[in-house]
């Protein structure tokens, strides 16, 4: 089973190291990130979820609907809560520092590094039932962002909630109980699955792209060793017995039971970098924790999600 779990999580990282490589050397320059990305969120990601989704058998059980937007919701803001009284435990400075610590070490790349792996491991029916649980954590990120990070909370996370791929899941529930997929053109679904197709390749050489940037903001310092071992071992350590918890004794279908699995074994995100540069986080500690978990997950990865499928008996 680990064998079978790192050739799934394996060409993850060979793509985002292709992408850190192809910015060492030029090809990829950061002013073109900015298209790239909007591109990538605007349109590609959008057609990978309506793709995913509609025509998803998995979807016409109106548990599936629901319930994985609420348990990515909770689940992360359960996460958020235990960073936060880690945070007091290890004494972070309060302030931005602890801010930072909770939300960066409390957010999991549960988008473009788990997606790959859930279409490898287990298809379709699982990949749609991903984007439905990634509904909740995507409305929990903007709130968390404007609740947590910023020193005056605001109303600012709500609006930002309601982004094209939030709009897309939305849609894509719609038309899927209205069977478009069954009465459209196949062409039009055709040129939607190309599309989406091409998403997640392009998110991960970006990913890799960015990491290279953020090397120059990564200036650990024996003071942050215990904040940033923290949340090492919160991240990849502790908070995935959170989600194999849910997997094992949640009454849920078998697709979000491997959703969940999939979702203990992710490292910290990346967004959450960018979100501390708006709303005054500290920067560089974000930097830290997220290089750090993305590289130790290629070896954390496998064990996990191999231990959580026999742990929740899949």
């Amino acid at each position: 089973m680990i064998l079978t779990v790192l050739t799934a999580v394996a060409p993850v990282f060979v793509i985002i190291l292709a992408g850190f490589l192809i910015r060492r050397s030029g090809v990829l320059s950061a002013e073109a990130d900015a298209s790239f990305m909007r591109i990538c969120i605007n349109l590609l990601y959008p057609c990978l979820i309506v793709d995913s989704i509609v025509g998803n058998e998995a979807l016409h059980q109106s548990q599936n609907v629901w319930l994985p937007p609420l348990v990515g919701l909770l689940a992360l803001a359960t996460a958020f809560a235990l960073c936060w009284l880690t945070a007091r435990l290890l004494r972070v400075p309060r302030g931005r520092e602890t801010r930072t610590f909770t939300y960066v070490a409390g957010l999991y790349n549960y988008s473009y590094m788990a997606i790959p792996v859930v279409m490898s491991l287990f298809g379709d029916k699982t990949r749609g039932v991903l984007f439905t649980h990634n509904l909740g954590a995507d409305i929990g990120v903007w709130i968390g962002a404007s609740l947590i990070l910023s020193t005056h909370p605001d109303r600012s996370g709500w609006r930002r909630a309601i982004n094209p791929p939030v709009m897309a899941v939305l849609g894509a529930v719609a038309l899927n109980f209205l069977h478009a997929r069954e009465h459209a053109p196949a062409w039009v679904f055709g040129a939607v699955s190309m599309l989406g197709a091409s998403a997640i390749p392009m998110a991960l050489l970006l990913t890799g792209a960015i990491m290279n940037d953020f090397l120059a903001e990564a200036r650990p310092s024996l003071s942050d060793a215990a904040t940033l071992g923290g949340a090492c071992v919160l991240r990849l350590g502790l908070l995935p017995l959170l989600f194999l918890t849910l997997a094992r004794w949640l009454p849920c279908s078998l697709e979000l039971r491997q959703v969940l699995v999939v979702q203990s074994a992710m490292p910290a995100a990346m967004l959450p970098v960018v979100l501390c540069k708006h709303y005054g986080g500290d920067v560089g500690l974000a930097v830290q924790i997220v290089l750090t978990t993305t590289a130790l997950a290629l070896f954390t990865m496998p064990y996990w999600i191999a231990f959580g499928l026999k742990f929740a008996g899949i």
